[in-house]
Parts: C-alpha cells; structure tokens; sequence
C-alpha cells in the first residue's frame, strides 16, 4: 500500500518513495543537551518513533541519523549572546562536557521510558568538529562566505533562492527583522558558520581563522552529509525549526553540493499547555518526571499524543492525560479479555481491520484516525485470540506495550477474588469490607458487566 507525507517543502502531501529500493534514510535534529527536555520536545520524538514504525511496519529498512548538539547553539537565532552549553554550565557550576553528559543521560532515560524505537546512529556534534572545518572551508571556496573580524558568515545572496522551506522573502524583509545588524555581514540573513572564539571562551577549537567554535547549522549539515550522503529521504524535527535552523541547513548544503539534502522534509507541531505556550515564567514547564510523580506511567503520555494529529496543535491538560490513563488502562484490559476469549473469527474480517489500519498509518501517520480503528478491534463483543493478535500487530506501530500486566500485589488479587465470591453469594456486607480492605492497599475497584476493573489510586 502507497505512503503519503506531507512535506514542508513543497507544502503538500506527496506520495512517498526512497531514493534506494528498501531503505530509508533519515536525518532527525535532536536535542541541544544542555537542560532537561519537555514534554513538549518529547512530543517531536514520539512523532520520530511513529514515522520510524510506520516505515518498519512497511517492510523497510532505515537508516536514521540523530545528532546530540553540545557546542554552537546560541542562546538567539540571531548570531548573538553566549553559547548554550557554556551558559548552561556557568549556572551550574560544572564543565560544558559534564553538562552534556548529565543532560544526554536523562534525555535517553526519557526515550526509554516512552518506548522509543531508537535511530541506528546518534552522534554528538564535537566529535566532528574536523569535518565541519572541512565543510566550511569548502563553501568558502565555493565562494559562499566570507570573513569578518567575527566570524564566517554565509552569503545568503548567493544562493538562488534563501527561503524556500520558510516561505521567507528576503528581499522584502527589513534590516534587522529577524536578526540584529551586524555592520559586518553583507546581508542581514547571513548566518555564522564559525565563530571567533572570545579569549575566556571555554568551548574552541584551532582553525584557520583562529581559536573558534562551530555555529550551530553547520553540525546537522555536516553529520547528515557524512553518513546519508549528499541527498537523502527524510529530514525531521520540531516546526520551531523550519524558519532559522532547518532554512540555514538546506543554504549550506546547497552551497557545498548544490543540492537540498532531503526529498521530504517533515515537523512535528507544538504542544500547547491549558491552551496557551509553556514557558517558565508562567510556571507551566513540565518535564516527563512530572507526569510520573503525578502517578502516570510515561506511555499514559504516549497515549495522550495520539489524540491529535502530529502536524496539529496539542492541547496539555490533566484532564486529557487522566483521560488517556483511563483508555490506556481500558485497551490493556481489553486486550486480555480477547486473550482469554474462544471465538472463532473470520479471515476476511481480521484483513479488514488490518488495512484500515494501513490506510490510517500511510496517510501522513494519521494516529489519531489509526487508534479508532484499535478501538473498534478492541471493543468488538466477539472475544477472539486473533483479535489480541491483531492489537500486538497494531501496538507494533504503537509502542504501548498493551500486553503490560499491572504489577498488583498478590495479596490485592487474593483480596479481589474473596471479594468476588462474596458478591456471588451476595453477602454485600463482607464485600463492601473487603473493597475498603483494596483502598487500603492504594487500590479501587470497578464492577461492570464485564468484570471486576482493578485500578491503582493517584
């Protein structure tokens, strides 16, 4: 069956072919190490592990990049202010190494606990900082920047087009619209590709423009190029990144090969909190801890990304994650009522869902359309092995672990199931004693037409 994604290039959905037969190659922006990651920044990543499991539930083969930025990210867009890991290590007391270790360590522990599938290489932008001299020596001998007393900016009027994933028009940009002047570039969207290193800076490297540090473009640049080659499928990352990062990528490249480096180019949109944006002066910043310490499990949040489509705007709120727990939990249970069910089902109806469930996959990750058609399966009142089957083929694309037992304490379980005699031979009085006895242990129970629901109390 066909894929479609929508791609930021061309602002349309395309139908989706690689450049080699089976295998996909992708490059993913990952994280700058240099403070904990948000659940905003999560919600890019769960994107990344869809695409990845929809492209794998197709039968390809990947080969994905994702770099880990620990020098050249400055604090604006602009070219301006200090470096984000040496900020960020000055605050805390310790070397930009120790940051970006502290900081990769939690950031992969998120990963985990979010179950996603991992990109083949992942690579740290300091271990190439010789072959981004390289690229930057070759775009100034292409003749695509230049020198100040500064840095080495890149000549955006060079290029036959600067703007083209942004929609920017840098000719009818003002001065100083999205950057600050710098009376040396030649043109206000120069971008730095190698900065001057100030004497007391503690992140630089020799270079034949002195003691420096990379600019924070060149790396994916530079790191795509050297493991996917000069043109590749895919390119990832949050839509914060189209304007500045992702544009300044496609300059570079095109000035080294002439080419734009990857086919579809792909952006995961924001997660919104109560409505509005998340920012620590509002106090509303959370961290995937967070959402653990409330007594969710991480793929309660998981769950919760799927209630929208990727390229749209995510609302976080308590409610909606205690809404997904709820359906989460529901799925678990409904996925073992199906393994221990006896009815026969038809071939023809297991395809059925099967395709549907292809369709809503291949359709630019189409999650939210994908989990309906979960549902269905799950609550289908016939009872079937192959229908649970059917849900661990679907959680292949999932990543909930729907086959996860709740670690009840056994003496929980015993409780339940006295109480369940006692309900039987309707002696209400012990069972009501023996629901307190489960509170007690920090568990509530449900009774349904279905059966007896045991959940843990937040």
């Amino acid at each position: 069956m066909d894929i479609f994604f929508y791609n930021t290039l061309t602002k349309k959905k395309e139908k989706f072919e690689p450049i080699e037969d089976n295998m996909v190659k992708i490059y993913t922006c990952g994280p700058t190490v240099y403070k904990d990651a948000t659940i905003g920044n999560m919600r890019t990543f769960i994107f990344m592990d869809n695409l990845r499991r929809v492209l794998k539930y197709n039968g390809y083969n990947l080969k994905h990049v994702m770099n880990l930025t620990d020098v050249g990210h400055l604090v604006s867009d602009g070219d301006e202010g200090e470096d984000k890991m040496v900020k960020s290590a000055k605050e805390e007391g310790k070397t930009p190494e120790e940051i970006a270790k502290y900081y990769t360590k939690l950031f992969f522990k998120d990963l985990e606990l979010l179950n996603i599938d991992m990109p083949e290489i992942i690579c740290k932008a300091t271990d190439y900082i010789n072959d981004m001299l390289e690229f930057v020596k070759k775009l100034m001998a292409n003749g695509y920047a230049y020198e100040t007393s500064t840095a080495i900016y890149f000549d955006v009027s060079k290029l036959d087009e600067y703007g083209i994933l942004s929609g920017i028009d840098v000719r009818k940009q003002k001065a100083g619209a999205r950057v600050d002047v710098d009376e040396e570039k030649k043109n206000p969207y120069d971008f730095a590709l190698w900065i001057k290193a100030p004497e007391n800076h503690i992140m630089k490297w020799d270079s034949p423009w002195g003691p420096s540090y990379p600019g924070w473009h060149i790396e994916c640049s530079t790191m795509s190029q050297k493991h996917l080659g000069e043109q590749f499928d895919i390119h990832t990352g949050g839509v914060d990144l189209i304007p500045t990062h992702h544009e300044n990528e496609i300059a570079q490249s095109k000035g080294c090969t002439g080419k734009i480096p990857a086919r579809f180019w792909m952006h995961g949109e924001f997660l919104l909190i109560n409505g509005g944006k998340m920012s620590k002066s509002l106090g509303n910043v959370y961290l995937l801890k967070d959402i653990i310490e409330k007594g969710y499990e991480p793929l309660v949040y998981k769950y919760f990304c799927y209630t929208s489509h990727y390229r749209n705007k995510l609302n976080f709120t308590w409610d909606a994650i205690e809404a997904s727990n709820k359906s989460l939990m529901k799925l678990r249970e409904s996925y073992r009522r199906h393994l221990e069910g006896n009815e026969d089902v038809e071939d023809d109806v297991i395809l059925d869902y099967k395709n549907r469930f292809l369709k809503a996959i291949n359709d630019d990750l189409n999650m939210p359309l994908a989990m309906g058609i979960v549902w269905e399966v799950a609550k289908n009142e016939k009872k079937s092995k192959k229908f649970a089957e059917l849900l661990l083929e679907f959680d292949r694309v999932l990543g909930l672990k729907i086959d996860k037992k709740d670690d009840i304490p056994e003496e929980v379980l015993k409780l339940v199931e006295e109480r369940n005699v006692a309900r039987k031979e309707k002696n209400w009085q012990k069972s009501d004693e023996l629901r307190d006895k489960i509170q007690e242990y920090g568990y509530r129970i449900e009774d349904s037409k279905e059966g007896t629901k045991i959940e843990k109390i937040k």
